[in-house]
């Protein structure tokens, strides 16, 4: 009897030898010769197909044909046509086709969830940008949070905010104000005497707990920062004891005479 249906062929060979030995698929003759099938596949359904690319395999029996894409705006992109045959088979069948983008396409960058896309000062007026459960910069009340100011109601248990700023939080808000406009690198400050400095200021108004060893606010409504929070080393033109750190001479102010409206009469 034959021994046909027990005995591996040339190719049934082939692909279990390489799945024993885990090797990248063998480029397939047949398959890799039927470019003009590819190509007429692949023209039936779309525009801008340029030159043939290559050809790669992607298992036993299965490769892909790349051509050029010159449709507009899609620079770099390949054709990619996928075609296999059946064991034995002496010709190539066409599975499916798709536009791929190449090594060096144009493509749209990475999606990034909104949640990282939100910078600081993002949220306006009417608008609501809800905080996650899990906010690396918050933890529970109840637990100890190294802040002298929150451990005063860390024992009330339902009293008070559910969530309170962690070290991390803290740390993230005082870097933030400090390389600010209420730090001592802003505009404002550089241009202030160097005396004239929020620590020593009597609109000074520090905050609690373990922030007050460096921050406050702003309570000079003349003040360009009144109102918000600033850095003890921060400073200003409007401080309290301004008049102490510079010397003004009023002989150097011009005067301007007392005029008189004397062209038409006044209006009792």
């Amino acid at each position: 009897m034959p021994q046909s249906s027990s005995t591996e062929t040339t190719d049934d060979a082939a692909v279990a030898a390489s799945k024993r030995k885990g090797a990248k698929p063998r480029l397939d003759k047949i398959c890799a010769e039927a470019t003009d099938l590819a190509r007429e596949a692949i023209a039936d359904v779309a525009e801008g197909v340029g030159e043939y690319l290559c050809a790669e395999p992607e298992a036993e029996r299965t490769v892909t044909h790349f051509f050029e894409c010159t449709l507009p705006g899609y620079r770099g992109w390949r054709w990619a046509v996928v075609v296999t045959r059946v064991s034995r088979a002496r010709t190539a069948t066409v599975c499916e086709s798709a536009l791929l983008p190449g090594p060096d396409a144009l493509r749209a960058p990475a999606w990034v969830p909104w949640s990282e896309r939100v910078e600081a000062g993002d949220v306006g007026v009417g608008e609501i940008l809800p905080t996650e459960e899990d906010d690396d910069r918050l933890m529970p009340a109840y637990q100890y949070s190294e802040d002298d100011a929150v451990e005063e109601v860390a024992y009330e248990l339902g009293v008070g905010r559910k969530r309170v700023l962690n070290r991390e939080g803290r740390q993230e808000a005082a870097q933030r104000w400090y390389e600010g406009p209420g730090g001592p690198k802003s505009d404002a400050a550089k241009s202030a005497p160097d005396a004239a400095r929020c620590g020593t200021c009597g609109f000074y108004l520090p905050l609690a707990g373990s922030m007050r060893q460096v921050f406050g606010v702003c309570a000079n409504s003349f003040a360009s920062d009144d109102g918000r929070a600033v850095s003890a080393d921060h400073g200003c033109g409007a401080h309290s004891e301004i008049s102490d750190f510079i010397q003004i001479d009023e002989s150097n102010i011009d005067r301007t005479g007392v005029v008189y409206d004397d062209e038409s009469p006044d209006q009792l």
